[in-house]
């Protein structure tokens, strides 16, 4: 269906990813003796040097560290699979400093907007952060039910493009990329919601 499309395209995606950046890389920082817990808090901390430069509006270099920071989320898994330290609290871990990372990131841009009295760059950056929490909370909530949750147009991996889109080109392109990004994220959290609720209806008609 409509909804299989994104899902198939992503993880092919980040399947060559992997293959050809993600392993190689994450070879490396096993030699060098991190371990992917390390990985995962590295980003946490880059993401607040991001949050700084885009507050100081150097934000071509902000985009450059989003980027790389962005790397550093998807090099803690295959570094955790590469070395064999699959924990369930280290995945717990990720997913909850993924969540710090995006909030980290877009105080960042809300500080910008309150120096720059940008009430509705302001407004953007609050709405961001807001909807995507809500995309990731209706996942979490759906799947802790036993309903599948990753549908949907607009996560991570979209906002971390759209976000470093924004940052490249200059101020306005960033809030018309938050606008998407909020956009979108509500259109997402609805989906999810409709999936969970056509999904959890079968099961209580069961």
């Amino acid at each position: 269906g409509v909804s299989m499309a994104p899902s198939l395209s992503r993880a092919g995606l980040r399947s060559i990813l992997t293959r050809f950046a993600g392993d190689p890389v994450a070879r490396l920082l096993a030699r060098l003796g991190l371990t992917p817990n390390a990985v995962t808090l590295l980003g946490l901390l880059l993401s607040g040097a991001t949050a700084y430069l885009i507050f100081s509006e150097r934000l071509l270099a902000a985009c450059l560290l989003l980027i790389v920071s962005a790397l550093f989320d998807h090099l803690d898994g295959a570094l955790a699979r590469l070395s064999g330290r699959v924990t369930a609290f280290g995945a717990f871990l990720d997913s909850v400093v993924d969540r710090l990372t995006e909030a980290i990131v877009l105080f960042g841009v809300l500080l910008l907007a309150l120096g720059q009295d940008s009430t509705i760059l302001a407004i953007l950056a609050f709405l961001s952060l807001v909807f995507s929490m809500m995309v990731s909370y209706a996942r979490a909530r759906a799947e802790g039910l036993g309903v599948g949750g990753e549908v949907g147009i607009m996560t991570r991996p979209e906002r971390v493009v759209l976000m470093a889109a924004g940052l490249i080109v200059g101020e306005l392109a960033l809030t018309i990329a938050l606008g998407i990004i909020a956009a979108l994220s509500l259109v997402t959290m609805l989906h999810r919601t409709v999936h969970a609720w056509k999904g959890l209806r079968n099961h209580d008609n069961s």
